[in-house]
């Protein structure tokens, strides 16, 4: 199983702390989500070493509209192994469940966001994961966080009723707010999850990590022919 976090500069907490956490707390690895203007210069493979832990080479991206993600998911493929990109509004999630370069659709429900079948049946279509983000059902209360159940449930059945990709993740900013696999199975067993739901959405993420480093191992052909679903748009 493996976790997603942003770490310094993005978040509070270095890579190193963060695969020192997750490597007691039980995880197999980490996914560094950090958002595209503040990925950590820092050697991944020798952390990965020292702690006995997978740590993969993620990107969020956190698009203003439609149009900048458009232009920018393409490009971002080629620095990252695992691509998320930020949701939030209608349209932003549907456009991101459209593009098969996207691993990741982050935080569907955030913000002004909902999902409907049109994107999640897309989302399926296209192989890209939708996020159940736990992180307002730890960290928020009151309101933020009754809004934040709604949300995880209404995502959860129609990811249940369409049978689509998904990750779970806690998206801690600090290694303070990561969570052991058993607590966020104990977390998601207490709003309507199964445990083998949760269990598998941690593991996603080692497996997008196994599947993307395999694709771009082999992708180069030979000069301007590629191998992989990750042609170029038309």
């Amino acid at each position: 199983m493996y976790e997603a976090v942003h770490a310094r500069p993005d978040g509070e907490s270095t890579v190193a702390r963060f695969a020192a956490t997750v490597a007691s707390d039980g995880y197999d690895g980490v996914v560094v989500r950090n958002h595209t203007d503040a990925r950590p210069d820092t050697d991944l493979e020798s952390i990965a070493d020292e702690y006995g832990v997978d740590v993969v080479d993620g990107a969020e991206l956190v698009p203003e509209d439609v149009a900048h993600a458009s232009g920018a998911i393409g490009n971002l493929r080629e620095q990252a192994t695992v691509v998320l990109v930020r949701g939030g509004t209608p349209d932003l999630n549907r456009f991101v469940a459209e593009s098969p370069k996207a691993d990741v659709l982050a935080g569907p429900m955030r913000g002004e966001g909902d999902v409907n079948h049109v994107i999640v049946r897309a989302a399926r279509e296209n192989g890209v994961r939708l996020e159940f983000d736990f992180s307002r059902v730890l960290r928020a209360e009151g309101g933020p966080r009754v809004q934040a159940l709604r949300g995880l449930r209404k995502l959860r059945e129609l990811v249940e009723h369409y049978d689509a990709p998904y990750v779970v993740s806690a998206d801690a900013h600090s290694h303070l707010e990561l969570r052991a696999p058993r607590e966020l199975l104990a977390v998601g067993e207490e709003i309507g999850f199964d445990r083998d739901q949760i269990r598998g959405g941690l593991e996603e993420w080692g497996a997008l990590a196994e599947r993307n480093r395999e694709r771009q191992s082999a992708e180069f052909i030979s000069q301007g022919v590629e191998r992989g679903r990750y042609e170029e748009d038309d």
